[in-house]
């Protein structure tokens, strides 16, 4: 793999961003899901309020090109990743998982517990890919307000099969999974 590197995304590589999501959507052509929620991308301003909060990373390639991003959002004391996204031609090199790494090392650093998301369950590269990096399914009683309001939104968009995932960051539970990130 070229040389990568994971760092804060600028202000002006915001407008890059919703390019990424595109692409990397380009994978859920065929699984069932709507069109429409296919190609339905965040906006480069949604982005902004996260980026100016130091929690939008991007996988910048020797190029200078910008193949992957990851959004995410403190919330008390958890880190919320609300979109992992690498471009289709730059998909299969590991940037997904040095981005979840790179947020992941992140939140520990800054004293947070946990780190969040939604994803589809069924979905060989969602929750399955999730919990190869130590994340675990939660729902029922297990499942914060906030991530129950989550899901039921996503819900009403039509996405179905959606579930959430916690990373617990008690100890070190990270450093053994990823390896050179």
């Amino acid at each position: 793999m070229s040389a990568v590197s994971i760092r804060e995304a600028r202000a002006d590589e915001l407008e890059v961003l919703p390019r990424i999501e595109a692409s990397a959507a380009a994978l859920f052509r065929g699984s069932g899901l709507p069109m429409e929620l296919i190609a339905d991308v965040t906006s480069a301003e949604a982005w902004a309020p996260r980026q100016a909060a130091g929690t939008v990373w991007v996988a910048e390639g020797a190029s200078g090109e910008l193949d992957g991003f990851l959004a995410a959002e403190v919330v008390k004391d958890e880190l919320h990743v609300w979109e992992l996204d690498v471009r289709r031609e730059a998909q299969g090199r590991g940037l997904g998982r040095r981005l979840m790494a790179h947020a992941i090392d992140w939140a520990g650093a800054h004293g947070l517990s946990r780190v969040t998301l939604t994803t589809f369950r069924s979905i060989a590269w969602n929750a399955p890919f999730y919990a190869s990096l130590g994340f675990r399914e939660i729902a029922g009683e297990d499942l914060s307000v906030r991530l129950a309001e989550i899901l039921s939104r996503e819900a009403g968009k039509g996405l179905t099969d959606r579930c959430a995932m916690v990373l617990d960051l008690a100890g070190d539970p990270w450093a053994h999974r990823i390896g050179g990130a």
